[in-house]
Parts: C-alpha cells; sequence; structure tokens
C-alpha cells in the first residue's frame, strides 16, 4: 500500500482551491492553524452559517446544512484548541433546526447557478436523517475538543433526533443514508448506549464486500467500507473483515492518478465543483491512507 505524496502535493499546489491545499499542509504537518481558519472563513457568512460553495455542488452564497457539514470537518481538523467559530456554527443550525431537532436537506437556495438540482429541489420544511447525521457526527467530533459546542443545546437536540430517526428505520436505507448514519454513530459510541446495538442493527445492510450501490447516482457509483469507516479501531470499522479493509485501502492507494491527485466516482455539476472535489478527495484519500500507516 503505497501512495506517492510528493506528486499528491504537486497536484494540490497545481489545481486544489486554498482551503484545501491549507489542509493538505496541515495533514502533512507542515502547516500553519491560523492560515486554515482564516481560507475557511472566506466562505462564512455574518449569519454565523456557511456557503459559497463550501459544498462544491451548492454554490449558492447562502448559509446550508451541507456547507455546515464540510466547515465542522474542518473546524474538527483545527483541534485541539477551540475556537469561536463553533459555537457561532451550532447557533446558526439551531435556528435552522425544525421543531423535530433535524435540518433539513437545504435551505431554499435563491442563486441556483451551477448547484445540483437535488439541492436546489429539497424540501427546508422537512427534516433530513442524512444531512443531519453527516453534520452531527462532524460537530460531535468537534465537541471532542470544544466545551462550548459540547454543551450547546443544538448538539443534544440533534443528536436526539438522529438516534430516534436512525431507530425508526423500517426497512434498508438509502447508501448515503446508511454511511452517514454509521459515521454518526461512531461518532458517538462511547457517550450514547444507544449506539452499539444501532451500529449491529445497520450493520446487517452491509454485505461482506462492504459495497452498496447508491440508487439515483451513476451506474457504477458505490459506497465502499472506506466510505463507511475511515478511521481505524472504530467500531463501525470492525463491521468489516480487515481482508476486506486491506484490500480496500490497497484500491484507494492505487487510484492515486498520473498528475498525483484522486477523484471522485461520483457526478459533479459544474466544471470548478469538479476540480474542487478532486483536490477534497486527495485530502480524503492522504489522510485515511496516513492513518492506516
Amino acid at each position: 500500500m503505497t501512495f506517492d505524496l510528493e506528486a499528491a502535493a504537486g497536484f494540490m499546489a497545481a489545481h486544489a482551491r486554498p482551503l484545501d491545499r491549507r489542509r493538505f499542509d496541515l495533514l502533512r504537518g507542515c502547516g500553519d492553524r491560523a492560515a486554515v481558519r482564516a481560507a475557511l472563513g472566506s466562505y462564512r457568512n455574518p449569519d454565523g452559517g456557511y456557503g459559497w460553495g463550501l459544498e462544491p455542488d451548492l454554490r449558492s452564497r447562502t448559509s446550508q446544512p451541507a456547507a455546515a457539514l464540510h466547515a465542522f470537518e474542518v473546524l474538527a481538523e483545527l483541534g485541539p484548541e477551540p475556537v469561536p467559530e463553533s459555537a457561532a456554527l451550532c447557533d446558526w443550525l439551531a435556528g435552522a433546526a425544525l421543531p423535530d431537532g433535524g435540518v433539513p436537506f437545504a435551505l431554499p437556495v435563491p442563486d441556483p447557478a451551477a448547484c445540483a438540482p437535488f439541492w436546489t429541489g429539497a424540501d427546508p420544511r422537512a427534516s433530513s436523517l442524512q444531512i443531519t447525521a453527516a453534520v452531527t457526527a462532524m460537530a460531535q467530533r468537534v465537541a471532542r475538543h470544544d466545551p462550548a459546542v459540547a454543551a450547546h443545546p443544538w448538539l443534544a437536540r440533534a443528536t436526539r433526533y438522529c438516534l430516534d430517526a436512525v431507530r425508526a428505520l423500517e426497512k434498508e436505507p438509502h447508501a448515503l443514508v446508511l454511511s452517514f448514519s454509521l459515521r454518526f454513530l461512531d461518532a458517538v459510541h462511547d457517550r450514547e448506549p444507544e449506539a452499539a446495538g444501532l451500529i449491529a442493527e445497520l450493520g446487517a445492510f452491509l454485505p461482506p464486500d462492504g459495497r452498496v450501490h447508491v440508487e439515483g447516482g451513476l451506474e457504477d457509483e458505490m459506497m465502499r467500507p472506506l466510505d463507511f469507516a475511515p478511521d481505524p479501531g472504530t467500531p463501525v470499522r470492525a463491521l468489516f473483515d480487515p481482508r476486506v479493509v486491506r484490500d480496500e485501502l490497497e484500491r484507494l492507494a492505487a487510484g492515486q492518478r498520473e498528475d498525483g491527485g484522486w477523484s471522485v466516482d461520483f457526478a459533479a455539476h459544474s466544471p470548478a465543483a469538479s476540480l474542487e472535489w478532486r483536490g477534497y478527495a486527495t485530502v480524503n484519500a492522504v489522510r485515511i491512507l496516513s492513518r492506516a500507516g
């Protein structure tokens, strides 16, 4: 399992957006947390939320739950020192949440140019387990080093919503819902006694090879073991045979392209998004492979 880190660095310098370049440097151990924070700040709105294409296929300037997911991902990387933007993002999410504690898949998009239709067509009146679980999982990771996030009422309500919504699933969920629900449960497994049983229940939907087709995506688009469990040593990673994980890590390493970067296996909805996703995917691939040793 080998990859070319210097080639990846060259790809990031040539093609990635500034935020992902800063994240990549931080991952390599030569970055500046203040620079990462500043780069993330360029996507922040005065209301405390994030927009402006932080989610590459949602290029709206408006604050959106999907952008909150990506913001918390970066804020988790900025640990262990907390920053005030994290609690402010919880404040924004509290205002965006619906009465049941969930957040909508997307809020209204008044500037839909180059946005994917699943974002622009979302119902802002309905809570989405997929996006709430994704956002809450990342917020829980920030909460491990930020007391203000850990104690925020929004996080408690969102966590309760996710636990209840996962328990209420009566059939195999969509691959993305399954993935983000498992990642949420991984994030809270040592805090919420219910998580272990729910991981076992959802784990029953995973085939032995860990590949689940994404309905509505590309013909060969799959969620794979490292999408469900990117980090070693977690309860969800333990659902997979070690040989399956090893093969997936080998596959990920082999996916590095000649230009040094990685690609995504889903459709992007604008030329800018296509390139931005590659920078994001390269950071993600290097992180997963580095953690795997």
